[in-house]
Order: C-alpha cells, then structure tokens, then sequence
C-alpha cells in the first residue's frame, strides 16, 4: 500500500494558514490589504473580542465579479499577477493568493461583494474550508467580509493567544501602519462598538499623524525629503526630545508596503547623528518610493520582510536626508516655554549651584579645574597634609533621616544646571551638619563583607579631571571615582526603597496631567493599570485613548512629575509582562541613570565631598546598578612601582635616586 498520498485541500489551506493567519491581527491586516488593493476610498473595520469573536471589515472599492467570487476562496487564486514576469515588479500589497482560503480553513467566513457592472451583489458563506452557502444580494458596490469564530477547528492555535488587550493592540498597531502608508484613504477601527481611530483620508500625512500619536506628538515632528537616479525617500520624523524607548515606533514603507530593515532603522539613527541619548529613539514615518523591479517582496507569506537592491545606496540617501533636515532646526529648547512651566527665582548661588548653605552662610569657592599640583605630589607618593575643610577622620558619621524635602524650584536651561540641580535635591536629603568652616564630617565605612579588604575606604577628597572623575586618597592609596556611576548608585538605592513604598500619602496636582498614546499603546496601559497603581501611578479613563492623573507619590520630583509618570508607563510599553518586582527594579534603574550627573561636569570641592560621602553610605557602594565600577584603586605599591621607588633586585644595594 502506498504511503505516500496527496493532502486534502482544507488540510493543506490550514497548514498554509499557520503561516498567514498567525492571530487576529492577521486577518484583519490580510482583509484591509486586500480592500486597499482594491481601491478602496474608505475602509471601515469592526472587531468584537479584540477579533476572536468576529472581524468585519467593509470598503468601497472595486467589488468582486460573480463569477469570481468561489475562485477568490482556492489557493493561489489570485487577480493580482499573470506571469512569472508579474512576480518581479509587483504594485499590489497582496499577490500570493492565499490569504482568503487559509482564513476560511480555520474560520466561518461570509462574503458580501458588489461588482460595479452588474446589477447585484453576492453572498458566499464558507465554513472551515466547506461551502455553506452561494446566492445573489443586494449591497452598495464594495465589499464586506465577516469572519467569526477564528480558529474555532483549531483550538490549540486559540490556545495559544494573548489576552484581548494585546490581541486588540496587534490589531491597533496594523491598522495605524496601513493608515500611515496610505494617507489617501480613510481609515476607521471600532472594538465592541467603541471606535479607536479615525484618519481623514484626504492624504495628508501629518493630520494621519495626528489621529494616531496625537496632536502634541505630531507638532513636534518634522517632514523630510530626499532623491537620486533610482530613490526617493520623505515622510516625517520627531525632534530629538521626543522618543520612546524601543524601535517599534519607526515605520518603513516601501511603495505603500509596511517593512521589518535593521540596516534602514540604523540609517534612521544615524540620521540623528548624536542628537539622541542612548537608549533612546524616535518616532518616524519613512516613504520610500523605487522601482518593483529593486525589491523582491515574495521572501516571507508576511511579506514584511523584503529584498532590496542597492540597499547601501538607499541607507546613504536616507540618513543624509533626514540629517539635512534636522540641521536646519532650531534644536535649542525655547527659554519662554521653560518660563510658563516655573517661576522664575533669583539668581543666588545657592540656588544655582547647590544650596548647601543656608542663605546666611558663604559656599566655598568653585574648584572646576583639577588641581594639579595636589595631583603630582599624590602620584609621587608624597603625604598632603588635610585642610581644614575636608573630611576629618575620626568624626563619626551624621544621621541620615530619610524624609521627603521641599525645596524652591529653579530655571534650568542646560544639562550643567540640570546636573547641579539633581545633586542639590540630593545633598539636602543628606546634608551634614555644618560649622562656619563648612566642615564636612566623614561617614564610617560601610561594611559589605565580613573581610576587611572589602571594606569602603575612608577618602579625602583630592580634585577632578576632566568634569568627569574625581580623585581621592585613603591611607592605602590613591582612588579614581566615576562621578556618574557613583551619584547613580546613590540614587538607585533611594529610588529603589522609595518605589517600594506605595504610601496613602499622595501629592494632589492643582492642575492634572493628561497623557495621550496611540491606541495600541493605550490598550496595554489599560491592561496594566492596576499594576501601575499598586507603585502609586493612578491613571483614570479619560476619553478617547487618553489618561488623566490627579495626584502622585510625594517621592516625585518637584516638576518633573510629568517626565517620571510617562518613564514608569514606557517601561510596561515596552515589556508589559513585567512582575511588579522587576518593574521596581528597572524604574529605579532607569530613574538613577537619567537624574544623575553626566561626564564634563566640573563640581566643586564641596560638591565633590558631598557625593563621596553619600556613596560611603550605600549598601553596595562599589559598583553601579548596570555593574560599572563606581571607584579604582592605586594601591601605594603600585604607585611606588610605577615610579620605580622600590628596588630592584639587581640593583643590591644602591641608594634611591
């Protein structure tokens, strides 16, 4: 008896359907291909349960023919290519001829289409691959396809899918890519009767912009254009203050088709140049509009991921387009609008700088440049004797109550201010006591380990180089402090207890905060939105994928609320699954890293001091929460050797030179 036999026709469609037809998002991206292809003016798509339930998507495009109505249900039946020829130059979205039967093998599907040329409509219902029924309708010309209960013969396919939240938020994220390559159409999705987006269709990107990120996001995005012989790229892109924190806000559209290109997104970044912080990254909308004939698009039954000739070429074009256009902006941030968001104060040096001291007492001096001499004689091996300003090294260490400070808002217009401003807060929470000599008192050694060699050892501050590492020395030697890693560490072990303090006490806002997101990201918010009330973020409905807060936890920093709200949300965008344990752990992470200060900040010895002391007060001062190393030592041995103090050897017993 053979065993080898041809599969059935269904059996085969479903197969092919587990490459098509992965989740609901599929089906509708499948069916709104094909209405655009179509040439459809206006595509309206219903969804119940997130699409499990039923998706009905309805345009006015062309219509089916009668008598192709049964065809479009057979694999590979398709009106989109003739000959082998066809294949290497396709303009239609879809082309593949499987997308119909592979969704009717694993659903019950209805079709309601109306030619223009013929006099009625028809109705074609199929069942799990099996017709139901075929008979004539009367419909506006168009068509309307309703699937229902998707993978109801397949359970373990059904199994397998996210809750309606994430379903509805693939499906929200398909629509917004389809609407954004195709302007000129009017987009409509609607969940349960609740409508989640609406683009006008008149080709206007920028307004599509709008229905999608929302208004504020769209306003802060620039357009961009560029050619050669065989490109043209445009579309829009944000400034580099606004970002998010994944790649998945980057749209690439090749001749109106959504695309997954690491090499084009890199194109994208360095566009930016290093206007973008690290981890950061932009939102963008780029066209790129070539020939068929240079990019293969049959790689993949998605058909996301494609073959482009002169893939390097175009990278070029790219990132020298949108470099050109950034260049032109003023990427200055505008001091009036800093103005409207806080009072101005006077400019005194305590508030500028650190406010350390009160009003009535004199801040030493500012030391911005490392004092070299001091630096020579350490590496010499030669003693400094202590000044009267710095640590001394029996005092014991001040208590440190760990309570919320109010202090006066101050008008910050570069990151230098911004450093300074981040490590007053800080010194405040842990300021020393203080004499007239505004003695610094130095903190005990914190004891990690049970061995002495781990112990934190008692500095004295010596200078900083280069705005960026400090230097200190010990009775074992000298030691070089990475001033952000260090003050990060600091943080981080502040953020990290304060995060875990979900108190009653809250700071109502006179003026509430109201965040808007795009409906994909909406969704997820929603479905998260107790998890982020149990770490104090209280979000409330507030409309049309909108969120209002009333109050906060008193940890917030004063004015900047707003920042540190949307950073704690962006975390569960970008990892929703997230247990609440290790969403502590990265907002403390993620806060420490971006309130602490960068390279090229000069402090002064003061300032200097403070931050040494707070480190010595760490659980682990020795490394920071991404495991860099706050501080390296030059034991007084390795200094002697690299000046070659101690004999050598051969030398027997000749004198030191």
């Amino acid at each position: 008896m053979a065993k080898i036999h041809e599969l059935s026709t269904i059996l085969a469609d479903q197969i092919a359907a587990g490459e098509v037809v992965e989740r609901p998002a599929s089906v509708v991206k499948e069916l709104v291909e094909n209405a655009i292809d179509a040439h459809s003016t206006q595509i309206d798509i219903y969804v119940k349960d997130a699409g499990i339930k039923e998706i009905s998507v309805i345009d006015n495009g062309e219509g089916i023919a009668r008598e192709d109505v049964a065809l479009a249900f057979y694999r590979h039946a398709t009106s989109k290519i003739n000959d082998r020829q066809d294949l290497f130059q396709v303009q239609t979205l879809g082309f593949r001829g499987e997308a119909l039967p592979s969704i009717a093998s694993v659903a019950d599907v209805s079709l309601e289409t109306a030619f223009q040329a013929e006099s009625q409509g028809t109705f074609y219902h199929v069942r799990g691959g099996e017709l139901v029924e075929s008979k004539p309708a009367a419909m506006r010309q168009g068509t309307k396809i309703t699937v229902q209960d998707l993978f109801f013969n397949t359970p373990a396919r059904l199994k397998y899918l996210s809750s309606l939240h994430t379903e509805l938020a693939a499906i929200s994220d398909i629509v917004n890519r389809l609407a954004l390559s195709h302007g000129e159409i009017s987009f409509s999705l609607f969940n349960n009767g609740k409508k989640l987006l609406q683009t006008a269709g008149n080709g206007k990107l920028r307004q599509t912009l709008s229905a999608i990120y929302g208004l504020q996001n769209a306003r802060q995005m620039i357009e961009f254009s560029g050619e050669d012989l065989d490109f043209k790229v445009s579309g829009y892109v944000s400034l580099p203050k606004l970002t998010r924190a994944s790649r998945n806000y980057i749209s690439l559209l090749i001749n109106g088709r959504y695309i997954k290109n690491q090499t084009l997104i890199r194109a994208v970044l360095k566009g930016y140049g290093s206007k973008l912080m690290v981890g950061r990254y932009p939102l963008a909308v780029i066209d790129i509009r070539l020939d068929p004939l240079l990019v293969d698009v049959n790689v993949h039954p998605t058909k996301q991921e494609v073959r482009i000739s002169k893939e390097e070429q175009l990278a070029e074009l790219l990132r020298q387009s949108i470099y050109n256009a950034l260049s032109q902006e003023n990427l200055i941030p505008a001091a009036l609008e800093n103005l409207q968001k806080k009072p101005r104060q006077k400019n005194t040096v305590e508030q500028l700088d650190f406010d350390f001291a009160k009003p009535s007492q004199v801040l030493p001096p500012k030391n911005t440049q490392p004092n070299t001499s001091e630096i020579t004689r350490v590496l010499m091996g030669e003693p400094i004797a202590p000044k009267k300003t710095e640590m001394a090294p029996k005092k014991p260490a001040p208590v440190v109550k760990h309570e919320p400070v109010n202090y006066t808002p101050i008008i910050i217009n570069d990151s230098s201010q911004l450093a300074s401003a981040e490590i007053k807060e800080w010194d405040q929470k842990y300021q020393p006591t203080k004499t007239k000599e505004v003695e610094a008192p130095v903190t005990e050694p914190v004891e990690i380990k049970e061995t002495p060699e781990d112990k934190f050892p008692t500095l004295s501050y010596l200078a900083q180089m280069h705005g960026t590492y400090l230097l200190a020395q010990a009775a074992d030697g000298l030691y070089l402090i990475d001033q952000h890693a260090a003050q990060e560490r600091c943080k981080y072990e502040y953020y990290r207890t304060e995060i875990g303090k979900v108190s009653p006490a809250k700071q109502e806002l006179l003026v509430p905060i109201i965040l808007s997101y795009p409906t994909a990201e909406s969704l997820k918010i929603t479905e998260n939105i107790d998890k982020l009330a149990q770490l104090g973020v209280e979000l409330e409905d507030f409309g049309q994928n909108t969120f209002i807060v009333r109050r906060h936890p008193i940890w917030f920093k004063k004015g900047q609320e707003e920042d540190t709200i949307k950073e704690m949300v962006e975390w569960f965008l970008v990892d929703h699954k997230l247990t609440i344990a290790q969403f502590r752990e990265k907002t403390a992470i993620m806060m420490s890293c971006k309130r602490s200060i960068k390279a090229n900040h000069h402090l002064d010895e003061f300032q200097a001091k403070s931050l040494l002391e707070q480190l010595a007060k760490c659980e682990n001062p020795f490394n920071c929460p991404h495991g860099r190393p706050t501080l390296v030592h030059f034991s007084n041995s390795d200094l002697e050797h690299m000046f070659k103090r101690i004999q050598d050897p051969h030398q027997g017993n000749s004198h030191e030179m």
